[in-house]
């Protein structure tokens, strides 16, 4: 493809220090409404598996497989929309109908009612984090990107601890099926205010300028030339796999993480919950959210802001963390996992979860720095589909058969069975970490701007 060929990427406008801070904030926001729905069904799944009488490996299918594969799909054509399109109003209609479903979900009275609401979740979350990207990227100077998109990713974890925690209480209180519509609503009125505030920095072009635009990218395969500019990209795939492999951990073990007090320290929890004038559900909802939000809030901007500092020297800092973290947390995860006392496992998952997001703006900056300007939207939903593919695809469902075959195929019953269900999951992270490592010999090569 000739130079001539390649859509010129439009003026953008720059924007105050001060929207720039209000911005950030609000698609922070949406971004943890994106993972309070996402993830509220992990606190419920003990529930909503006694009352629907679901085998593991179908909490998985619900919570993992069902969203992964229509949200995977979806974000590639939506990431080129993003290309040209308004980014703002494609963020809003996503939150609005994600948002809408998670509701419905509390409708849900079977398996597959439920597996079909959840499907309706991943195709509105699907809007959501490519546009998110290249916004950001437009929005914030080049030495901060790693900041910025880290900033952006806290809503992981912020999100996975506002959804367990309310998720955790509201069914103590009302029921499992209250929880979804709890959580479902308040996205609705978000997306009016992100409709109505969020600027699209592009500068608009000329009806003369769209036409010719159009035929740009008619001629130029925009889709297509993305994916020639990454397949030369070593460092891209390196990095694309091993980022996959942790979201296949931790993606894998969310659901199963309730479950696994549940089967195994019931009384303890039980006891912990009463000091605290709580019941089981709505004491681990806050306690493994406080977790896992806490520490991966941490976790997820210290790895922006370590990246920022030393990959502007060196550009292989931005895999080096990632591969260094993916190491330190596998023995720290594995002692929770064999202690027999409760709080001591809670306790050690604080600093599991702050190893355990590292990763995410060394990984989100690489993506948006190792292509030209007009290929960042679908250079991260191609990142964001093979993550979301195999990681939240493949492994709460993963996990979950694990959990069959230890209790049921090797008859240690449900208890040890999700256990060691974690326990060898856990180990993948060795992979993970040799993927980042491989990925230090391309980086510096490859990089852009």
């Amino acid at each position: 493809m000739t130079d001539a060929a390649i859509p010129a990427q439009p003026p953008v406008r720059a924007v105050s220090a001060r929207y720039r801070g209000y911005a950030m904030g609000l698609l922070l926001l949406i971004y943890v409404m994106n993972f309070v729905d996402r993830q509220v069904v992990n606190i419920l799944a003990e529930p909503i598996k006694r009352e629907l009488n679901l085998l593991d490996w179908q909490v998985g299918a619900m919570s993992g497989l069902a969203f992964a594969i229509f949200y995977t799909v979806l974000g590639l054509p939506i990431a080129r929309m993003a290309e040209r399109g308004h980014r703002p109003f494609i963020i809003a209609s996503a939150l609005a109908v994600w948002s809408g479903f998670t509701a419905l979900c509390g409708f849900a009275q079977n398996f597959v009612q439920l597996l079909l609401a959840r499907i309706g979740v991943g195709i509105g979350e699907a809007g959501c984090t490519p546009p998110a990207h290249s916004l950001i990227t437009d929005y914030v100077p080049k030495e901060k990107r790693a900041s910025a998109l880290a900033f952006y990713s806290m809503g992981t974890p912020l999100g996975s601890l506002v959804g367990m925690a309310l998720g955790g209480l509201i069914a103590d209180a009302h029921g499992w099926r209250m929880a979804f519509i709890v959580c479902g609503i308040p996205g609705v009125i978000l997306a009016i205010v992100a409709a109505l505030s969020l600027v699209e920095p592009r500068i608009r072009a000329t009806a003369q300028d769209l036409k010719a635009k159009a035929q740009q990218l008619r001629d130029a395969k925009p889709f297509q030339a993305a994916l020639a500019t990454l397949r030369k990209k070593r460092t891209f795939w390196l990095v694309s796999l091993a980022a996959a492999i942790k979201a296949f951990i931790g993606y894998g073990q969310a659901p199963f993480a309730a479950s696994f007090f549940y089967r195994n320290h019931s009384e303890e929890v039980a006891a912990l919950a009463a000091s605290f004038g709580l019941q089981s559900g709505g004491f681990l909802g806050l306690a493994l959210g406080l977790m896992a939000g806490i520490g991966g809030a941490i976790g997820a901007f210290a790895g922006g802001v370590i990246a920022d500092k030393y990959g502007g020297k060196d550009y292989r800092a931005y895999v080096s963390v990632p591969a260094i973290a993916s190491l330190a947390v596998i023995p720290i995860y594995v002692t929770a996992l064999l202690s027999p006392s409760a709080t001591f496992a809670l306790g050690s998952l604080l600093f599991g979860s702050i190893l355990g997001t590292l990763w995410y703006g060394p990984v989100y900056a690489t993506a948006q720095t190792i292509v030209p300007p007009h290929m960042r939207a679908t250079a991260a939903a191609i990142l964001l589909f093979i993550i979301n593919l195999i990681g939240l695809g493949l492994g709460p469902l993963a996990v979950g058969a694990l959990s069959d075959t230890f209790a049921i195929g090797f008859g240690l019953g449900e208890a040890e069975g999700v256990r060691w269900a974690l326990f060898v999951s856990a180990f993948a992270g060795l992979l993970a970490a040799a993927l980042f490592w491989l990925a230090r010999a391309s980086i510096r090569d490859e990089m852009e701007g």
